[in-house]
């Protein structure tokens, strides 16, 4: 059994998840990580906006999944991948919730990128 607390989006603690319109576009290393015209936008709190892209738009080929695992009461245990390319390694720099909490169930089979660890998530 697990002793993991699980909360759920208040007005003290907002969560949104919302299709994004515009097409989403993840570069590193100069190469296309992702693109997709189908990425949803979570909004939590007074933290950014991030973006969270179908695993089906994103190149799994640059992508090594790491040991490393966070957990967030809001939306679960979330598992990471590095990023591989011709000029290094951005480490831990994609995470995805693979079992998320009910209150976010639509960013499963989701992706994100930590922006610091990219070259650029572009709005087009």
């Amino acid at each position: 059994m697990s002793d993991k607390k699980v909360l759920k989006p208040s007005a003290a603690h907002p969560i949104t998840v919302e299709p994004n319109k515009a097409r989403v576009v993840v570069t590193v290393g100069g190469k296309v990580v992702a693109d997709s015209a189908n990425a949803l936008t979570l909004r939590e709190a007074n933290y950014p906006p991030a973006q969270y892209i179908p695993r089906a738009d994103v190149d799994f080929g640059l992508l090594e999944r790491t040991d490393h695992s966070t957990y967030c009461p809001f939306k679960g245990d979330a598992s990471y991948y590095s990023i591989r390319t011709g000029d290094g390694v951005a480490e831990n720099a994609v995470w995805t919730y693979e079992a998320p909490h009910d209150a976010v169930a639509e960013i499963k089979d989701h992706v994100a990128f930590y922006p610091a660890k990219v070259d650029a998530i572009e709005e087009r």
